[in-house]
């Protein structure tokens, strides 16, 4: 049995109050990137862990959720990387979405554009799919870069990309 030291206790409770306080992060993308409600779980459980495997060079005073999102997103594509051969575990957000519709719309013709909006973000490549939820949660465009390890210019012309994809995308489907 191991003994817990008192700074390996007080790592452990500020990590798992950190964790608590941002679990939507890790609950938003392990929803972004798997498929199924077992690979959502056993997702949401590996970016767990490796979040726990990094937490000793968290640096605090950088921002915690910049520095989650980075992990849980590489955790993320190295998950779809290593499944993408046998299945396709890219999101129809359906399921959370069919749970939440009231809370995101009334409005028949707003439902029916979010549906759009998540069929173009399942479609999207692993960046892709972390810049636009990123972009989505409203992040700034360093705090994009810092956690997908892209400059910020980078960022820019890609969410102009991306914007025009789904401007097309959208037209196409009959949304304009």
């Amino acid at each position: 049995m191991e003994i817990a030291t008192p700074m390996a206790t007080d790592d452990r409770a500020r990590f798992e109050t950190l964790l608590s306080r941002h679990r939507g992060i890790v609950l938003k993308i392990a929803a972004s990137y798997a498929w199924h409600a077992e690979d959502r779980a056993d997702l949401t459980q590996d970016i767990a862990t490796q979040l726990w495997r990094a937490f000793p060079g968290y640096d605090p005073s950088r921002p915690f959720p910049t520095w989650m999102y980075r992990i849980a997103l590489n955790v993320a594509i190295g998950h779809v990387r290593r499944h993408a051969p046998h299945s396709r575990l890219t999101v129809p957000f359906d399921e959370a979405l069919h749970d939440t519709a009231d809370d995101l719309t009334n409005d028949r013709d707003g439902l029916d554009r979010m549906r759009l909006l998540q069929r173009f973000i399942s479609d999207q490549q692993p960046l892709d799919r972390a810049l636009l939820l990123l972009y989505l949660e409203e992040r700034s465009s360093r705090e994009m870069s810092e956690v997908l390890g892209i400059g910020e210019s980078n960022v820019t012309t890609k969410i102009n990309r991306l914007k025009q994809r789904l401007r097309d995308y959208a037209a196409a489907a009959g949304h304009d």
